[in-house]
C-alpha cells in the first residue's frame, strides 16, 4: 500500500486561541464537519484535553470506523494525531499548526498521512484526500470565524 501525505494552509480571521478552541472541542466536530458522524471522547489527557476519540465518519460513498489518539506537543498552538484502529487504513496522522499572522488572524498548516488497507487507484485516493483537507480546513475556519464572531 502506499502512504499519502498532504499539506494545506488556510488564514482564519481569528485568533490562534479561538481556533484552539474549536479544533480541541472535538466531541462537537459533527455539528459542523460534514463528513464527521460521530466523535466520543474516551479519554481526555491531565489538561482535559481530548487523548482518545472514536469517529464515524463518510468515507468514499461508505461509512468508516477508526480511533485515534491525540497529543498537544507545543503547547497551545499544535494538536496532532495518529490513528490506533481503523477499518479501512492503516494510518491517518496528522496535525494541525496554529500561528498568528500580524493581523490577529491565524495561519493552519493542517498535514494528513493516510495509508489505506484496501487499494485504490491513486487518481481516486489523490481527489478523495483534496475533499478531505480542503474540506476539513474550509469547515474549521468557517465554524472559527462564526464562533469569533458570536
Amino acid at each position: 500500500m502506499t502512504t499519502e501525505h498532504a499539506t494545506e494552509h488556510a488564514v482564519v480571521a481569528a485568533s490562534p486561541a479561538a481556533c484552539w478552541a474549536v479544533a480541541t472541542d472535538i466531541a462537537m466536530y459533527p455539528q459542523w464537519a460534514q463528513d464527521i458522524k460521530q466523535a466520543d471522547v474516551l479519554e481526555f489527557n491531565d489538561a482535559g484535553l481530548p487523548s482518545k476519540v472514536a469517529f464515524r465518519a463518510a468515507a468514499m460513498g461508505r461509512t468508516t470506523s477508526y480511533v485515534l489518539r491525540y497529543s498537544y506537543p507545543d503547547g497551545d498552538r499544535v494538536i496532532a494525531w495518529d490513528l490506533i484502529e481503523g477499518d479501512i487504513m492503516r494510518r491517518l496522522d496528522g496535525k494541525y499548526a496554529f500561528t498568528p499572522t500580524a493581523d490577529g488572524g491565524t495561519e493552519i498548516d493542517y498535514e494528513l498521512t493516510v495509508e489505506l488497507l484496501v487499494p485504490i487507484p491513486g487518481f481516486v485516493k489523490r481527489r478523495a484526500e483534496g475533499k478531505i483537507m480542503i474540506t476539513a480546513l474550509r469547515e474549521l475556519r468557517l465554524r472559527v470565524e462564526a464562533s469569533a464572531q458570536a
